[in-house]
């Protein structure tokens, strides 16, 4: 039997179509609702609106089999941790019929099991990323926000015991990686190969130095770029939780950078970030030293990702030159950390 994956991208669109309706079913929803595809990716999401009850939500279809249903409920626990206790204004989730929050639906071509949230909707805009200028300022707020997550972890007790994803380097570049292997990048040639593997050998090294004591390792977003930021007026709110769990809080910095990492003007984002972070949380002169092996360790597994994901638009617009740019991106940490 098929599974959802085999299908062409424009069955899997109408079948996550006929998914979202039969989902809405699920939440206490006038009969008139109706929903609007907003992004069809990693996750299928919907803007639901309540004509009668004049209400706008966000339907999350997640996809099968990345999370179980105890993992997303660990994710709406820490959006719900944060919302009550902190400043950070993050989605709400909101219960279905069944007073749940996840809800699970059949596959109607398969037995596969596909789990949905439906969340409050937030008004505002993602920042401005056009131009250099605009990404410096937007990096230091991007900073600021990504310090007041880390600073609530480190206080909430309970931040140890969800059930997320570990990213740490078996996961990402070592024997068991969550998105693939870079090995099976696109454009990954043996000389690449070779320099690659160099690279994610003294990444390893250097991340077993560095270590995993609670100051440095806890809950993340691991996703925190400028795209799940939405600003209106001075309040910033934070989205796309998806992929939080475990692992270094400076991979947080690592995401913002995600397939920009080989631009020149990093450097000045780098030190914008931190300005915003040291407004709310100490960096360390050791661990400001490790920020390029963290970029490194990310633009790896974007390498990997790009394959897995190739009938993203993300995969076909950057395919094609990502791995000659990582060439370079390599040689230059060997250069500082051989």
């Amino acid at each position: 039997m098929q599974r959802l994956n085999e299908h062409s991208e424009e069955e899997r669109l109408s079948l996550m179509n006929r998914l979202a309706k039969r989902a809405l079913k699920l939440y206490d929803l006038s009969p008139s609702s109706y929903c609007r595809l907003l992004n069809y990716s990693e996750n299928t999401t919907y803007l639901v609106e309540d004509p009668v009850k004049n209400i706008r939500m966000v339907l999350r279809l997640n996809r099968p089999g990345y999370h179980t249903k105890r993992d997303l409920e660990s994710e709406l626990i820490w959006m719900q941790e944060i919302a009550n206790n902190s400043s950070i204004i993050v989605p709400k989730p909101i219960e279905g019929k069944n007073g749940e929050f996840v809800q699970t639906l059949k596959s109607e071509r398969n037995s596969e099991t596909q789990h949905c949230v439906m969340f409050n909707f937030l008004s505002g805009k993602a920042p401005d990323e056009n131009g250099k200028e605009n990404l410096i300022a937007q990096f230091e707020q991007l900073g600021e926000v990504t310090a007041l997550l880390h600073e609530h972890v480190r206080k909430w007790e309970n931040s140890i015991h969800l059930s997320r994803f570990t990213w740490d380097f078996d996961t990402m570049l070592g024997e068991n990686p969550r998105w693939g292997r870079w090995q099976d990048g696109p454009e990954v040639s043996n000389e690449r190969a070779e320099l690659f593997q160099q690279v994610s050998d003294i990444i390893s090294l250097r991340l077993q130095r560095f270590g995993k004591t609670r100051d440095r390792f806890g809950l993340i977003h691991a996703d925190l770029r400028l795209a799940n930021l939405l600003i209106e007026g001075n309040q910033i709110k934070v989205i796309d939780f998806d992929d939080c769990g475990y692992s270094w809080f400076l991979y947080d910095l690592a995401s913002g950078l995600s397939f920009i990492e080989h631009e020149k003007f990093v450097p000045e984002l780098v030190k914008s970030w931190l300005k915003g972070y040291r407004k709310i949380c100490n960096v360390s002169d050791e661990e400001e030293a490790e920020i390029p092996t963290f970029i490194m360790l990310r633009r790896l597994m974007l390498l990997a990702w790009l394959r897995t994901h190739s009938d993203s638009d993300t995969a076909r617009n950057l395919g094609m030159g990502f791995a000659e740019k990582t060439e370079e991106l390599a040689k230059k940490y060997l250069l500082i950390h051989r």
